[in-house]
């Protein structure tokens, strides 16, 4: 099979497309032939090594999430699945049974992987923030994965939504119905998504209105931010993180489905052939990548 393989931690360039027999299953896995393999701003963190990824050790098949094909007594399916936290920079990869998702008859192989991750946090996250209609409703990172389909969920909830992005060349791919850089302020909301962190997390909190919720996500900027847990009794402010969320199998599947009515769409900003990976991860890296990447083997 082809693979792309992490050869130690560093930049971009420790990534090197290589050929490795194909994997076997094991009891309760299956074989993928895949399709489409998604990148995830983990695996770019597990990559250069950041104290916010889990440990791994190297040489390592990066990649969490695949769409493709696998044999099952049933016959042959499509189905977008996580791989356990490795192998999926690869055209074959291993999958326990448990973890497949039937991917829906109208729903394309490219938008299952997109949604693998995404969705099931952006879908987890919206439930958890019970967002009510004309509630002001921020998103960070607007124009990325999660942040795209976040405000997509808000706006069909009827909120008043502001996308937030880091650079002005960004702002063409927000669907919000207001949009600004992190720089621009004169806001306050109900609700803020927080998936930068650092230390643009206390600026966004303390935008949030009394009463209100803040959840936060990720760590776009390099760490996840500190809340003053004080101030958040105080002023009766609830903060949500993604321990909070319902079950991922269930939000996955629910994505899915959302995906296969027209109601939920990724941002596939880029799509690069497998070999292509480390030119994926530099452009996530230089902050120039927008919605989802993927690849291709």
């Amino acid at each position: 099979m082809r693979a792309v393989v992490a050869e130690s931690t560093g930049g971009p360039d420790v990534l090197k497309p290589v050929d490795l027999p194909d994997p076997r299953p094991g009891e309760g896995q299956v074989l993928v032939q895949v399709e489409v393999a998604a990148i995830t701003f983990m695996d770019v963190m597990r990559r250069s090594g950041s104290p916010i990824a889990p440990p791994a050790q190297f040489p390592l098949v990066l990649g969490n999430g695949v769409a493709g094909l696998v044999n099952l007594a049933t016959g042959r399916k499509r189905v977008v699945t996580s791989t356990g936290g490795s192998g999926g920079y690869a055209s074959m990869a291993l999958a326990n049974r448990t973890d497949l998702h039937e991917i829906p008859d109208n729903v394309d192989s490219q938008t299952a992987a997109a949604l693998l991750a995404d969705g099931r946090t952006a879908l987890g996250l919206f439930e958890a923030a019970q967002i009510q209609p004309a509630e002001v409703v921020v998103v960070t990172a607007a124009a990325g994965g999660v942040g795209s389909l976040l405000v997509q969920l808000a706006q069909e909830a009827g909120a008043q939504v502001i996308g937030l992005v880091g650079s002005p060349a960004k702002l063409r791919h927000v669907q919000a119905e207001s949009k600004m850089t992190y720089s621009e302020g004169g806001w306050k909301a109900d609700v803020v998504f927080d998936g930068i962190g650092a230390d643009l997390a206390p600026q966004l909190f303390d935008r949030v209105n009394d009463h209100g919720r803040y959840l936060q996500h990720g760590a776009a900027g390099g760490r996840f931010g500190q809340i003053d847990a004080d101030q958040a009794r105080r002023r009766r402010i609830e903060v949500i993180g993604l321990d909070q969320l319902g079950d991922s199998f269930d939000l996955t599947e629910r994505a899915l489905a959302r995906a296969a009515e027209g109601r939920l769409q990724p941002l596939i900003g880029q799509i690069y052939p497998l070999d292509e990976a480390a030119r994926a991860h530099a452009a996530i890296e230089q902050r120039t990548a927008v919605g989802k990447s993927l690849l291709l083997p």
